[in-house]
């Protein structure tokens, strides 16, 4: 067990940096390949209204000019040492880790992700235990009731939540429920949860509910799925020629089974929303990461675009190692592999 979790975190440290050298890539040599030059690079950091000597002594003043690995080896000594950050009317010196500096609002990125994280977090974690109570109780209900009236109108609803988009859920939620009935808060309503839990739990509701059906209705299809193919598996036949209640048996020996699927799509979710709920958030104007993302986009701030990126890989990359150390609890012949 211990050799299985260490082969676990040096695979997510190695992933880790596969990431980053990736998400530089992207923003760093895929241009230069295109054809752009330091220049190209520079006037994506400083705004579209930017003169072209601002333009040049940025590309300067950010090393532009060196070998891309050099490049990306003061980048990674940014995150894990800190960076200083010449603007022009001064230096502005960004603490480890630093996951970039915007030279339009003249701020470090880090500051404003843990400004931002915490309503996307209340947004990820209210609506998971939302869809994953609800998806997978309907779907071991509608695999022992395979073929009745609740089997069919469950799959139904679910195939729905599967179809309709965020944005169109969201806004007829909103119309009814808000500014019709005045039942839920208001777009763009968030409490902390220092604030206290009742008001923090009412702003977030209808955006949980929301985000819960689409993915509710996926566990729901794929619980379903794999309850059917683990209750004809002979070991679920010799656990009832035990004697034992149809309770632990479904319980106990059919759902765990089913489980691993579960496990693996519910970490690449949780670690993408953490990342940034980007059509949830907008619809519902909640200040989070993916509102984030969107505003440094139509602003033209790449630092704010990259720090978001390896946020949320960082995420992501966590996430599925958590997966990974729950298969060995609940799958003994993953310890043994």
């Amino acid at each position: 067990m211990i050799a299985y979790i260490f082969r676990r975190l040096i695979a997510a440290v190695v992933l880790l940096f596969i990431v980053s050298a990736v998400t530089f890539s992207i923003f760093f040599l895929v241009p230069k390949i295109g054809g752009g030059g330091p220049e190209s690079l520079a006037s994506r950091y400083v705004g579209r209204s930017a003169t072209e000597e601002t333009v040049k002594l940025i590309a300067e003043r950010l090393g532009f000019y060196d070998p891309v690995v050099v490049q990306y080896g003061n980048w990674v000594k940014g995150i894990v040492v800190g960076e200083d950050y010449d603007y022009g009317a001064g230096v502005e010196h960004c603490d480890a880790p630093c996951l970039g500096y915007s030279f339009i609002t003249q701020q470090p990125v880090w500051p404003d992700l843990l400004d931002r994280a915490p309503v996307t977090l209340s947004l990820a974690v209210g609506a998971a235990v939302i869809w994953v109570v609800a998806g997978v109780s309907i779907g071991v209900l509608s695999a022992l009731r395979r073929g009745t009236v609740f089997d069919r109108s469950a799959m139904g609803i679910a195939l729905a939540g599967v179809s309709l988009p965020i944005f169109f859920t969201g806004l007829i939620s909103l119309t009814f429920f808000s500014y019709t009935l005045d039942w839920t808060a208001r777009g763009g309503s968030f409490t902390p949860i220092e604030d206290g839990i009742g008001d923090w739990a009412y702003a977030l509701i209808l955006p949980w509910i929301t985000l819960a059906f689409l993915f509710s209705a996926q566990y729901a299809r794929l619980t379903r799925a794999g309850m059917l193919e683990t209750m004809n598996e002979d070991y679920i036949r010799t656990a009832r020629a035990k004697g034992l209640r149809e309770r632990r048996v479904v319980v106990k020996h059919g759902l765990r089974g089913a489980l691993t699927p579960i496990l693996t799509i519910f970490g690449l979710d949780v670690g993408l929303l953490l990342g940034g709920a980007v059509l949830t958030e907008s619809t519902f104007s909640l200040n989070g990461l993916g509102k984030y993302a969107v505003d440094a986009i139509n602003n033209n701030d790449i630092p704010k675009v990259m720090g978001v990126v390896l946020f949320a890989a960082t995420f992501i990359v966590i996430a599925n190692l958590i997966v990974d150390l729950l298969y060995a609890v609940i799958d003994p012949r993953v310890r043994t592999s």
